[in-house]
């Protein structure tokens, strides 16, 4: 069905003079990452959800962070990603998981099934911290752009 539907879209027309009309305003600076975000964004994970691909659970990363280098230096990864605006391929690695939805008479359509996807944890982490100062950013519209 994944297969069906990816060959269905790939040959429609794409109009790429849309993106003219969107107002670009300059890149907001964006401050490092501090030691009590990341604790903030791991305290609100589920200690028993499933361990992902790289076979780290909430609950391990949340024992791992209690190290102030282990934190320093998962940090430091966050920044360097910020930074050099590098998502590494670590980050992106991920396992599938298609469930059935239950009840349906036909299993023909793509809308019959659920994806469940797991990524990994640390990348998952940063995502989190990511989404959160966003958020923030968004609610209080406090967008800092150079001058």
């Amino acid at each position: 069905m994944l297969h069906s539907t990816f060959n269905t879209a790939q040959n429609h027309q794409i109009n790429i003079e849309i993106l003219n009309e969107i107002n670009h305003k300059p890149a907001a600076q964006w401050a490092p990452f501090s030691k009590e975000e990341l604790k903030q964004a791991i305290v609100k994970c589920n200690d028993s959800s499933a361990p992902e691909p790289d076979k780290l659970s909430w609950r391990h990363l949340k024992i791992i962070i209690k190290q102030d280098e282990c934190l320093t230096n998962i940090i430091n990864v966050a920044n360097t990603c910020i930074n050099l605006g590098h998502w590494p391929n670590y980050f992106k690695c991920l396992s599938m998981i298609i469930i059935p939805k239950p009840n349906k008479l036909s299993y023909n359509h793509a809308k019959m099934f659920c994806p469940i996807v797991l990524l990994n944890t640390l990348g998952k982490l940063i995502e989190k911290v990511i989404a959160e100062r966003i958020q923030f950013m968004v609610v209080n519209n406090n967008f800092i752009y150079p001058s």
